[in-house]
């Protein structure tokens, strides 16, 4: 378990209390690092994680949260975004535009906004849970408050 509250961990909480995000934040001792993972170690469906995945789009960030029963389309999402090649992110892109790693990345907390999609699977999920800013994390959350904190723009990913 973390011994003590990560930096990426403090920053994320605190922008969700910002934010007014009743949920906290669930720390595990072991990582959990992709959908399947964190689903299992929380007993829900796997589409209700929401996986937080950088893409390069023409060399700026883009942010999906998608569900992690879902893969992202890149030509669909770069239509979307108006890009004319998305691509996913090296690790020290999205460490460089997050300040996060790989398998723990957060839809917050990050050193500037990102533009940010947010998949409709989502919504059928009462609760989703999303990274918090470290792969031993994660966080409750709504669809909507995704939306809300995020300044994101819904649309279908698949």
């Amino acid at each position: 378990m973390l011994e003590k509250l990560h930096p990426n961990v403090a920053r994320v909480t605190e922008v969700l209390r910002s934010h007014d995000v009743e949920g906290d934040v669930v720390v595990f001792p072991e990582s959990v690092p992709t959908a399947a993972a964190a689903a299992e170690r929380l007993g829900c469906e796997v589409g209700a994680i929401a996986n937080s995945l950088i893409f390069d789009a023409d060399g700026e960030p883009l942010l999906v949260l998608t569900s992690g029963a879902h893969r992202v389309n890149t030509e669909l999402i770069a239509g979307l975004v108006g890009a004319a090649k998305v691509r996913r992110a090296s690790p020290e892109f999205v460490r460089l535009h997050t300040g996060q790693a790989i398998g723990g990345v957060a839809p917050v907390g990050h050193p500037a906004p990102v533009r940010t999609l947010v998949d409709t699977w989502l919504g059928k999920h009462e609760v989703v849970w999303a990274a918090a800013g470290h792969p031993h994390t994660v966080f409750p959350t709504s669809f909507d408050e995704l939306i809300r904190i995020t300044g994101g723009t819904a649309a279908e990913v698949e």
